[in-house]
């Protein structure tokens, strides 16, 4: 007598791991209610340094360190460059271009950066620094104010608009004190917006599909979006 396989039940969603509820308003929302923003920082060849150099670099680190009056977060993440789009213009150049001998050379110049990156993975180091904002780090509320308003949204989409607004504002605050402080190590740096946190957190959980399958421009998708939805109301 023939036995019926039992279907396999398919399992839980990544998303249920994840403690990312919503990526908005360039910021990451947890699903405890907290918000984190990424700022993009540029590097130091600190060898290259002079003696004086480095030990002013050192000392403003320190600094750094020691007026931070909540956590932080600093990422060095490696990818392999992509040189594509690079690639892309000097095609356009050769293209447009009419002399005969420069042409050729960015032809051979083509061709030889293209080797080079079949020879070996060509890797570019990035650097980031996570800043969060909690309720119970606010220390111009009293102490159950604070931690009311942590422990009442179990998730981030039941937040208010007013405590979304409040917890925005915070973290741009934090992000322009930490970009001075950073200033004053002579790194330069750039906060995240809505389309490159997605992006960047695409990447970290997608490591093998990076490549492949790029992500659309979110302003593109909603544009569609909102001509495909004009088009149902008509």
């Amino acid at each position: 007598m023939a036995t019926k396989l039992a279907k396999s039940k398919p399992g839980p969603a990544t998303e249920k791991y994840l403690d990312i509820a919503e990526i908005r308003d360039d910021l990451v929302l947890l699903k405890d209610g907290t918000v984190r923003a990424v700022l993009l920082v540029s590097s130091i060849n600190f060898a290259l340094k002079s003696g004086e150099e480095q030990e002013a670099i050192i000392q403003a680190y320190m600094t750094f360190l020691n007026s931070l009056e909540y956590p932080v977060q600093i990422v060095i993440q490696s990818r392999r460059m992509n040189i594509d789009a690079y690639m892309a213009r000097l095609r356009e150049q050769e293209r447009k271009i009419e002399n005969d001998l420069l042409r050729a050379q960015i032809a051979d110049y083509r061709a030889f950066v293209t080797e080079l990156v079949e020879l070996g993975q060509i890797m570019q180091k990035l650097f980031y620094v996570v800043l969060p904002y909690d309720p119970l780090t606010n220390k111009k509320k009293n102490f159950w104010t604070r931690l009311s308003e942590s422990l009442s949204p179990a998730a981030a989409a039941k937040l208010s608009k007013k405590q979304l607004t409040e917890r925005v504002e915070q973290l741009g605050r934090r992000v322009e004190i930490l970009q001075g402080q950073l200033n004053s190590m002579g790194l330069s740096s750039a906060r995240l917006d809505t389309q490159s946190l997605i992006e960047l957190y695409y990447n970290v959980y997608n490591p093998d599909l990076q490549e492949t399958e790029k992500l659309n421009d979110i302003t593109q998708v909603q544009s569609e979006d909102m001509t495909h939805v004009d088009d149902v109301k008509m």
